[in-house]
């Protein structure tokens, strides 16, 4: 059975504008919830991409609802593809990453395999996968969900998520909380330029820090 829901409302422009000026990482630095398993690693160098999540869920060795999915993706939508657990069959491929090109899509995140590395790479689509096989999905008809709530990498993805990824790994976010996200994130980075400009002046990273104040502060003398 095809469990389809609606497509999600894009990602407002202005606050994709702000994403996509955003570091995963620099959220990392504040952030604990959303983080995908960094099992799922990026297949394009230097890939980094912010969009909407479309959400995709497939039984074992059938790819028909994601081909069918194909037709109704937008420019900027963002694939988050659960596999369920299956690690042999490649969802993605050559022909699905020209048809994913000609739609303007932004990416794929797949929990499961992708193929056809050189037709990635060649058309540079960032796509993200636990791996890649040979052997395929097939057209198989055993049904599946799109738009319905799904988990990839570990982390609950909704239809309309904000979805942040670069080589360093891939972050889902809550539209109603990126305002203040992206706002504490590019303030943290534009710190962060001081911070290096500091360190060239000859000043001492964990002294900036605080670090070594707080070593200091509960360290055991020696012979106690």
């Amino acid at each position: 059975m095809y469990q389809i829901g609606p497509m999600p409302d894009p990602i407002a422009p202005d606050a994709l504008a702000s994403l996509r000026e955003c570091e995963p990482a620099t959220i990392g630095h504040f952030r604990e919830e959303g983080f995908v398993d960094p099992g799922i690693s990026c297949r394009l160098e230097g890939a980094w991409i912010a969009g909407t999540a479309v959400t995709i869920s497939l039984p074992a060795g059938d790819g028909t609802l994601l081909n069918h999915a194909m037709r109704l993706v937008r420019p900027g939508d963002i694939l988050v593809i659960d596999l369920r657990g299956d690690r042999q069959h490649a969802c993605w491929g050559g022909v699905l990453t020209e048809t994913a090109k000609i739609a303007g899509l932004a990416g794929v995140v797949i929990d499961g395999m992708a193929t056809d590395i050189a037709a990635i790479r060649q058309q540079k689509l960032p796509v993200w996968s636990r791996g890649l096989a040979a052997k395929t999905t097939k057209l198989r008809n055993l049904g599946g969900s799109m738009n319905q709530p799904t988990v990839v990498g570990g982390v609950a993805v909704h239809p309309g998520d904000a979805i942040l990824a670069d080589e360093n790994g891939v972050l889902v976010l809550p539209p109603d909380q990126l305002s203040a996200i992206t706002t504490r994130t590019l303030q943290m980075q534009a710190d962060e330029l001081q911070l290096l400009k500091r360190l060239h002046a000859g000043e001492v990273l964990p002294e900036i820090s605080g670090a070594s104040a707080m070593v200091a502060a509960d360290a055991q003398p020696r012979g106690t």
